[in-house]
């Protein structure tokens, strides 16, 4: 094993680590075990586990290139860029974990994303500073639509049906559209419809502020 062992192959054995315990269970020490080394092997690569944070988040990245700015236009560009990094992050539970205790700046395969994304919203009209808080609203919005609920598959069936139960006991006078929506409020709508309609959100929001450029 000592001979195979890559910082890649000890950030995938992390990630999975992560997605089934969560990441406090993810230390040089488990992984040495896991990996048949000793913790010295893995402190070559990751000096600690910061590092070794910001390894997992530039592997899990990593698994999204993005195409190389073209001829298309922007928008087109732009959805491929967020629909990518959606699919990227739900490969793996503790993605979103991850991401939010890592700095980006330090991580080289979100670098290319996130220039990318600073280019299309250039080329789109947009200024240096609007440009930057759509960068942070498109990675923003692409973690939390791969968190979606829609796509949690364990989900205790007596609780949903006691909080909807809740919410189409309220008072209909006073809380028609909570009572009339109780249930999709609940159990959340088809994950496919979640994921498109919360793309399309998004980005037509930036195509109608880019319109009026």
């Amino acid at each position: 094993m000592m001979g195979k062992l890559t910082a890649q192959a000890i950030a995938e054995r992390a990630l999975e680590i992560g997605d089934s315990e969560g990441l406090d269970a993810v230390t040089i020490r488990r992984l040495a075990t896991d990996l048949g080394v000793t913790p010295m092997a893995l402190y070559w690569h990751y000096k600690n586990k910061e590092q070794l944070l910001v390894g997992m988040a530039d592997h899990l990245i990593g698994g999204f290139a993005p195409k190389p700015a073209d001829a298309r236009p922007w928008q087109q560009q732009l959805r491929d860029l967020i629909e990518g990094l959606i699919r990227t992050l739900r490969t793996h539970a503790c993605a979103k974990d991850v991401i939010e205790q890592i700095d980006p700046v330090e991580v080289p395969n979100f670098l290319a994303v996130w220039d990318q994304a600073l280019g299309l919203a250039r080329s789109a009209g947009f200024s240096i500073d609007e440009s930057c808080l759509i960068s942070k609203f498109l990675l923003q919005s692409a973690i939390a639509i791969a968190d979606a609920p829609a796509h949690v598959k364990a989900v205790d069936p007596a609780k949903l049906r006691a909080k909807t139960a809740g919410l189409q006991a309220l008072p209909a006078e006073t809380y028609p559209y909570l009572v009339e929506m109780a249930s999709p409020l609940v159990s959340g709508t088809e994950p496919g419809l979640y994921d498109t309609f919360g793309v399309d959100l998004v980005l037509n929001g930036i195509e109608a502020l880019a319109a009026r450029r």
